[in-house]
């Protein structure tokens, strides 16, 4: 039996990023919010004394148990899909606060050149640059009509930095100083800038000092501890949705919490969703919510099982090309990079937060000729100092036995001895990488998992060729007495472990090739509203969290615009926000 209860302004679908933003800027705009999260409501307090790397780091105690709800993955079209069980190869965050309470905070924006990339690229280079099954396009909005939006959410999450002299213009500064230069970062500056390159510190949501935003929440200030990734602050000294936007929400008296409850069904009728079907995991009951408009505000692959469940939108079919719900699928989970290991230099391997670092990005984007180069776009070169665990961190060189006397003794020896260059990669979209209902496994409930279905290409593997060498080259400026290049395997091993997925839902200017506008906004039903990783049509070079909360500070104005007018499809051009 389903109970059908009141109708509301708006429904959310989640209450992490996404739906945190959806619920305080529409609530404080004098709407009725509901906001379902499958998981428990967490407080600062849920994370006192949690610095316990078994529990948090290798049990995953913040993530989706993958016995209850997974995904399946396979390589190619031909391959047989198999689920995911290991928890430390898929880590989809739960609870209030969703991946927000467990990221490390890296806030970096996408280059001007992400968000019109087909056709920069073909003013440049021409079309024969492009691969012949890349599918990428131009997403529909420029950085330019984007840029207000990220500056929103920087000043709300309090973000410290240092401007990236090759970054697009910036209407404001960062709200707070960046973070404290240590000794490796200090020596990356000195020989990126030997080599002629740009480094800046990372800018970060583990905020440097205290900070109150524009809607009156307050962070304090980084402890340097290293429990970030993977873990909640207990300091509240780390962005996070239950510090921030949250409470907010509920300050408005606007806003009601449903926790345990997992949305089904969106429920469509006439071009329209009319709410959401969710079920209260604790008791088995079953509720209808109706809403003017529903917020898909979950993960990427929540969003996209979603609206295929739902029967929203044309599925993509690889074989055909038609279709748009479930295509161009990204997946920024290799990074590679060279390891440096050093004699004399020793450094504090403890001290860190989710996103302490630097970087540089020469090679990112199109900021170099890609003339001499078989592939298009690039990697950021940063240096991140998480404060290694000692469990999941135990570096000793390449041929190193694992086990017995030498390992012990290289463990120790360079433990305190070494430094990790990286690039974080664009990836870009294949026609043959896709998400789909799977045909045999299915979940608790009996609907079928989301499937995926990604390989790295051979452009992917020239990419990595090219950045990783950049990252040797930094290493030994820097002085190691030992290099050692993190090799890229041949082929995706279905480790999707830094929540870093995007595409099923992508943007752009027309209902042939994209989901939603650049409100997010379903062309198939104007009273939805797609938020997330999900909208990406291809995956930009770092983490996509300012991007994906960016468009959500839009899409909230979309959705402002559409429940004051009473409906109707929002104009895609940026430059107008009337109504059709």
């Amino acid at each position: 039996m389903v109970t059908k209860l009141p109708k509301v302004d708006v429904v959310t679908t989640g209450m992490g990023w996404t739906g945190g933003i959806v619920a305080a800027e529409l609530t404080k705009a004098g709407y009725k919010v509901v906001g379902l999260e499958r998981g428990v409501e967490r407080s600062i307090e849920d994370y006192l004394h949690g610095h316990d790397e078994l529990k948090y780091n290798v049990r995953k105690e913040l993530m989706q148990k993958l016995n209850k709800d997974t995904i399946t993955f396979r390589n190619t079209l031909n391959d047989e899909a198999r689920p995911v069980r290991d928890e430390s190869a898929l880590v989809v965050g739960t609870g209030t606060g969703g991946g927000g309470a467990h990221w490390g905070g890296q806030t970096y924006r996408y280059f001007p050149y992400d968000f019109e990339i087909r056709s920069k690229t073909i003013e440049k280079y021409g079309e024969g640059k492009i691969g012949k099954d890349v599918t990428i396009q131009d997403w529909g909005i420029t950085y330019d009509e984007i840029e207000p939006y990220y500056s929103k959410f920087e000043q709300m999450a309090g973000i410290s930095g240092e401007v990236d002299p090759l970054a697009g213009p910036r209407s404001i500064d960062y709200p707070t100083p960046p973070l404290k230069k240590l000794k490796q970062m200090k020596m990356f500056h000195e020989a990126a800038e030997k080599l002629g390159h740009h480094p800046f510190v990372v800018p970060t949501a583990n905020v440097s000092e205290s900070y109150t935003n524009p809607d009156g929440e307050t962070l304090n200030a980084c402890q340097y501890c290293s429990f970030c990734g993977n873990y909640g602050c207990e300091y509240g000294a780390k962005a996070d949705p239950i510090v921030t936007v949250i409470p907010t929400a509920k300050k408005t008296g606007n806003f009601e919490l449903r926790t345990h409850s997992l949305v089904t069904r969106v429920l469509y009728e006439n071009g329209k969703a009319t709410g959401v079907l969710y079920k209260d995991i604790r008791t088995g009951e079953v509720f209808e919510q109706p809403a003017d408009v529903v917020a898909l505000t979950s993960y990427t692959f929540n969003n996209v099982r979603l609206l295929l469940l739902s029967g929203i939108g044309k599925p993509y079919n690889p074989k055909t090309g038609t279709g748009v719900i479930g295509k161009n699928y990204t997946d920024h989970h290799t990074i590679t990079g060279a390891i440096g290991y050093f004699e004399e230099e020793k450094f504090n391997s403890f001290i860190g937060t989710g996103s302490l670092g630097s970087a540089f990005n020469d090679f990112n984007a199109d900021n170099f000729d890609h003339n001499g180069v078989e592939f298009i776009h690039g990697g950021q070169i940063e240096m991140h100092l998480f404060g290694n665990e000692p469990i999941a961190n135990n570096p000793a060189p390449f041929g190193t036995p694992t086990w017995g006397k030498e390992f012990k003794k290289n463990s120790l020896h360079y433990f305190h001895r070494n430094v990790t260059v990286v690039s974080q990669r664009a990836i870009l979209p294949n026609k043959n990488h896709y998400l789909d209902l799977d045909p045999v496994y299915k979940d608790d409930n009996g609907d079928p998992l989301i499937r995926v279905t990604f390989d790295y290409t051979a452009e992917d593997h020239k990419r990595n060729e090219f950045l990783v060498e950049k990252c040797a080259d930094v290493v030994k400026e820097m002085g190691a007495d030992i290099i050692d290049v993190i090799p890229m395997a041949e082929h995706f091993g279905g480790r999707f472990t830094f929540q870093h997925d995007a595409g099923g839902a992508i943007m752009g200017d027309n209902p042939e090739t994209s989901a939603v506008n650049n409100y997010l906004q379903m062309w198939d039903a104007e009273n939805l509203f797609v938020c997330g990783a999900s909208a990406f049509p291809h995956f930009g070079p770092t983490n996509p969290t300012p991007t994906a909360a960016a468009l959500t500070y839009r899409a909230t104005e979309g959705m402002v615009q559409y429940l004051k007018n009473g409906g109707g499809q929002l104009v895609s051009a940026t430059k107008s926000k009337e109504l059709v």
